[in-house]
């Protein structure tokens, strides 16, 4: 164990905790994110839901557990991520285990597979039942999600990287849901995929361009992989252009395509996907940025 004779660690009342995240930390993070830090490392060191944690304020931690919290506040000052501090986030009712090999879920993504539920409820069994395609899969988040709304369906999940491929079939078999992980580069090779086609091809693709790093925190710069986040300022819809070709080769008469993108270029991805032949919608986040294409191929 770490020599701890002179860490500034807190009392171990539970209060007293929470009063050290937020002095340690208030000049380098919001209060709202603060607060958000609190709960998730209460729930991860301690079980406690939110609630849980307002019954618990007057009581006191043992030393093992103390020093859990000291070391996840002497990461934050290093702006890890706290995902990779706990191990894990939560999406879409699955719990995703998080690495520095693949991007951390975050709230938009988790928005595009609700409406991906959405249209997919609405299209009728046949298409609940059917063949679904996540490109650029990452932790299988997104695969994984959709494995678990839809059961009978069969659900595919690619991506270049064999490290997070190797961490998302570990989170397809911890949320106990079945999703066939290949390895392969959609710019660069035919996918072999036991499926000819899909009723849902859904994608998460690197999109921030090169000249947007200086606008990025530390957090992803310094954690996530350049690898899932960047594209060159020359050719930065080279991922869309890619998989708008394959989708339009692979997907059903009435099948769907659904896109994250980046929310500077909103137009020009509805553009180039039009010029490959599709009918195209953009869509808006919760924060009002365009985030998302919802695409079928023209009649």
């Amino acid at each position: 164990m770490p020599n701890t004779t002179h860490m500034h660690i807190p009392s171990n009342q539970v209060r007293d905790i929470e009063r050290y995240i937020r002095t340690e930390l208030d000049e380098l993070y919001p209060e709202g994110e603060l607060r958000m830090f609190t709960q998730m490392l209460f729930e991860a060191y301690m079980g406690w839901s939110t609630a849980q944690l307002l019954l618990h304020r007057d009581d006191t931690i043992n030393q093992s557990d103390l020093l859990k919290f000291h070391w996840a506040v002497e990461d934050l000052k290093q702006y890890r991520p706290i995902q990779h501090i706990i191990g894990y986030t939560d999406f879409c009712d699955c719990r995703i285990a998080v690495s520095p090999d693949v991007l951390i879920p975050r709230p938009e993504t988790e928005e595009i597979v609700l409406r991906a539920t959405e249209l997919l409820n609405d299209s009728g069994a046949n298409v609940q039942e059917g063949n679904f395609l996540d490109l650029c899969t990452g932790s299988g988040c997104i695969a994984i999600a959709l494995a678990k709304q839809f059961p009978k369906a069969k659900v595919y999940a690619v991506d270049i990287s064999t490290k997070a491929l190797d961490l998302a079939q570990k989170n397809a078999e911890r949320n106990h849901v079945a999703v066939e992980f290949v390895q392969s580069d959609i710019l660069q090779e035919t996918i072999a995929l036991p499926c000819p086609t899909f009723d849902l091809i859904i994608s998460n693709p690197p999109y921030i361009q090169e000249k947007e790093r200086c606008n990025m925190e530390r957090n992803v710069l310094e954690y996530e992989p350049s690898l899932a986040l960047f594209v060159p300022d020359k050719d930065p819809l080279k991922f869309y252009r890619a998989i708008g070709l394959y989708a339009l080769q692979h997907l059903t008469y009435k099948g769907l395509l659904i896109l994250e993108i980046n929310e500077h270029l909103g137009s020009a991805t509805c553009q180039l996907l039009q010029s490959i032949g599709f009918v195209t919608q953009l869509l808006q986040d919760f924060r009002g940025k365009d985030r998302s294409i919802i695409a079928t191929p023209k009649p």
